[in-house]
């Protein structure tokens, strides 16, 4: 067995950033840039209003100041006049600033009547007047450093961006091994369960911009999950699921090592998780995640979203965060575990509850839970209110 950080090191090493494609801006939400992009103009390009009213001189709008309206400013329709003494603009949220003037008088401090506007007493002293560049200007970089958001989308068009270049999203083989699994919807025969793993990690790929492809459930016989993994070459990465144990019907290893997989290692030091393995099958990486549901989400969230991340461009992650134990944890074994959790945010800082039972079967348990509680290996019991690393959930 080799430890966590070392066998998501070995996954990480031979992955690197896919290439880049062009995208419609309006396909890019999720997506994330293969490069930074250059604002192309400058938001607002003018000296813009930022409040109905009236385009002044503000030496001349004091209160009780008389001005002859000589024209209209709208989004879209500047005024193309130039302000002149004891003169006004009546202008829109929006509009371009006539050229003579440096003040907005609100509408509500003036009152009209024809062409004259009489500034009120205790008018407001604001200028409500946006500067051109106040939001951006071109040439401002934005660097994109992670998954595009719907705030970045309209920041992008606001860039005058219509396409953007993305990297390609890693296209994932999923691949259910066993006897015992019907795809949900079926009906179960007296020794079978319902495949509910790929379903997760599918998933999980999809929220972290990968592509994920459920292939067939494979057989317990060579030839059938050799068939599947054939038929997963074209991916980028290939993930199995079950079949990576040591009883006689686990037959990924074998068979994967038939078709040509290097093995980069077999067995990682923690729970859950321990029978898992990596390697790279005709250039391809390849990873066998555990067959309990738990074990395999929990597997996916530490070393399947990295590798994921990676082909991104982004950094790998997981990230932690330090948190304060609710309640006591008994001493730890020889493996590091993966404890599911809850956190929660109070006064004195993040606190984290574990909860009692962690059996890598209960999904029902891994559904209650928003985090996982780092705890390392022979690590001693720990009392409520000590520290421990948490990996938040996908």
């Amino acid at each position: 067995m080799i430890p966590v950080a070392e066998a998501r090191a070995r996954i990480l090493a031979p992955l690197s950033p896919l290439p880049t494609e062009t995208v419609p801006l309006a396909r890019a939400l999720g997506r994330v840039l293969a490069e930074p992009v250059a604002a192309r103009r400058t938001q607002p390009p003018f000296d813009a209003s930022a409040m109905d009213g009236y385009a002044v001189r503000r030496a001349e709008a004091g209160p009780g100041a008389v001005l002859r309206v000589i024209g209209e400013s709208a989004a879209g329709a500047r005024f193309d006049g130039v302000l002149g003494a004891g003169q006004a603009v009546r202008i829109f949220t929006g509009a371009p600033l006539p050229a003579g003037a440096d003040d907005v008088l609100i509408q509500e401090d003036a009152d009209r009547n024809g062409d004259r506007i009489t500034v009120r007493a205790g008018r407001d002293e604001k200028r409500h007047i946006r500067p051109a560049g106040d939001d951006f200007a071109a040439g401002d970089v934005f660097p994109g450093r992670g998954p595009l958001g719907p705030a970045d989308i309209a920041l992008l068009a606001a860039m005058n961006h219509a396409a953007l270049p993305l990297r390609r999203r890693p296209v994932v083989a999923l691949i259910a091994t066993g006897d015992e699994l019907v795809m949900p919807g079926a009906e179960p025969g007296p020794d079978q369960i319902v495949s509910s793993n790929n379903f997760g990690l599918a998933a999980m790929l999809t929220r972290a911009g990968a592509v994920p492809r459920l292939l067939p459930i494979a057989a317990d016989r060579p030839e059938s999950l050799a068939a599947l993994l054939e038929l997963a070459s074209d991916a980028d990465l290939i993930v199995t699921l079950g079949g990576a144990s040591v009883g006689d019907h686990d037959l990924v290893r074998a068979t994967a090592l038939a078709q040509g997989l290097e093995l980069g290692f077999y067995k990682v030091a923690m729970r859950p998780g321990k029978p898992l393995m990596a390697g790279t099958l005709r250039g391809t990486t390849l990873i066998g995640l555990p067959g309990n549901p738990v074990s395999a989400m929990v597997c996916g969230a530490i070393f399947v979203l990295p590798a994921v991340r990676t082909m991104l461009g982004l950094p790998p992650g997981p990230e932690t965060r330090a948190a304060r134990l609710a309640g006591p944890v008994g001493r730890n074994g020889p493996r590091e575990h993966y404890m599911r959790a809850r956190l929660e945010e109070t006064a004195d800082g993040p606190r984290v509850t574990v909860f009692e039972r962690q059996d890598s079967a209960l999904l029902h348990v891994l559904q209650a839970a928003d985090c996982l509680a780092v705890r390392p290996a022979d690590a001693p019991a720990a009392a409520a209110g000590d520290l421990v690393q948490v990996v938040p959930l996908p």
